[in-house]
């Protein structure tokens, strides 16, 4: 089957310029101009900017967290995904103390075999490692699975010590694993949430409170510093404070192979959010925590100097009731994280290209050129160029939105940017050459995504 995308202005992390996309099959076949091409199917794109679809490294679907699961499944958050302009995720099944790591990966395999709708990969969370379990990690990494997370919070549940870190650096210096490092002090943080408690600071804004900004820091340049004493690049996820991104632009500055991400939620909600009423706060409970304003421009800069190299979402959705209400009184009880696969595109076109704080290659470099590249998926994903997938994103730059929970995909019941209006949004997404989305609508089908065979990291400048 041949399809053309027809007169749009072709956006990649390098150049732009207007053009049309031959697509063969599943795959892109060329760019230029093919008036005289008979197309099964014309995709119209004049006026609109055609992206590759977005690659968002750090989702949470259908995952278990302080005895709840997140609202969307690999159903509904592909499909999120998808109205946003996503097409590739990667997830993290997460391993039991004492249980091989294969095993709880196939567990998400099955989940997202039936039910996603975009293609997929997976993160393995490592939070027990014998060695006994080293050669599950070589397998994974043949399978097609070679990245790893590791937490240094959550003491008594996902947190590992520093030992198991090294161990497992060491392991991926010999097997080609990358390695990603959730970077909190666990231990301080633990000793600080049960003394606000026993003082009665049981509300949500005491989620930032007891995470300031120090444990952070302190965590992220402990985890570069095994890094470099094993010898392997580090991933940091979910970065949201100023001094964890100097930690990591000092490292990038002496050479060492430090990569790290941040959300649009930390680039644009503060910790104001903790405080709204009627335990409005829990909705905005997340880990790390949001940060005040002068973070948030830190971040920015980041971005623009390529200190940060991606915007990913960190995807965890809960619904406020009966869920993140689970801490009412007892603030380290809520389910933390904050719904975002389906806006990143939107929000980071407004607020990033359209407010002048990236440029709109860097906008495409930041959301799926860069984690293609880190993740081991590019140029399959992450571009637009002849023998890479035909995942493409025809985005309305002067489509005014507004986001609400009332329209969205997402199963949470809030929209943490409820009412917020933007200007630029997601019209139509093929998924390797089938559309997906059509006039913002999801047209796809359960199942049709695939899993998503991973190589080594491609390092970056």
């Amino acid at each position: 089957m041949k399809t053309i995308v027809r007169g749009g202005r072709i956006v990649t992390s390098s150049l732009s310029f207007e053009g049309d996309i031959l697509i063969e099959g599943e795959t892109i076949a060329a760019l230029g101009s093919f008036p005289e091409v008979q197309a099964d199917r014309v995709v119209d794109a004049s006026g609109r900017l055609v992206l590759p679809g977005g690659v968002d490294p750090h989702t949470h679907l259908d995952a278990p967290l302080k005895g709840t699961i997140t609202a969307d499944d690999f159903f509904s958050g592909t499909v999120a995904a998808a109205i946003g302009g996503t097409t590739t995720i990667i997830d993290f099944p997460v391993q039991e103390k004492g249980q091989d790591p294969r095993s709880s990966h196939q567990e998400w395999y099955g989940r997202a075999e039936e039910k996603a709708v975009v293609d997929w990969g997976l993160h393995q969370v490592i939070t027990d490692l014998p060695d006994a379990f080293f050669p599950a990690l070589d397998e994974l990494i043949r399978e097609g699975s070679p990245s790893f997370k590791m937490f240094m919070a959550y003491p008594g549940a996902r947190m590992v010590d520093d030992g198991v870190i090294f161990k497992a650096m060491r392991r991926t210096a010999e097997n080609g694993g990358f390695v990603l490092m959730h970077c909190e002090n666990g231990l301080v943080i633990d000793i600080l949430e049960k003394e606000a408690i026993a003082a009665g600071r049981v509300d949500p804004v005491f989620n930032s409170v007891t995470r300031p900004p120090v444990t952070e820091s302190e965590a992220t340049a402990r985890a570069i510093a095994l890094a470099e004493l094993a010898g392997v690049p580090v991933y940091v996820v979910h970065l949201s404070a100023a001094p964890a991104l100097e930690a990591v632009a000092a490292a990038r500055d002496r050479g060492l192979p430090v990569y790290a991400e941040t959300c649009p939620h930390y680039l644009l909600l503060t910790d104001e959010k903790l405080s709204e009423p009627d335990f409005g706060g829990s909705k905005y409970v997340m880990c790390p925590p949001l940060r005040t304003p002068a973070h948030q421009e830190r971040l920015w800069k980041g971005l623009r100097t390529d200190e940060l190299q991606v915007v990913s979402t960190d995807h965890t959705p809960f619904r406020f009731e009966g869920q993140k209400e689970m801490g009412r009184g007892n603030f380290p009880k809520i389910p933390n994280g904050v719904p975002g696969i389906e806006w990143r595109t939107a929000l980071m076109y407004h607020f990033g290209v359209r407010e002048g704080r990236i440029g709109l290659n860097r906008f495409v470099e930041l959301i799926a050129t860069n984690p293609a590249k880190l993740f081991g998926c590019y140029p399959r994903k992450g571009e637009i160029a002849p023998g890479s997938d035909a995942d493409l994103v025809v985005f309305d730059p002067e489509k005014a939105v507004t986001l609400s929970a009332r329209t969205q995909a997402t199963m949470s019941d809030y929209n943490p940017y409820e009412g917020w209006a933007l200007r630029g949004a997601v019209e139509t997404v093929l998924l390797r050459g089938s559309v997906i989305v059509e006039s913002g609508s999801f047209v796809g089908s359960r199942g049709q995504g695939r899993f998503l065979r991973r190589g080594e990291s491609i390092a970056l400048a």
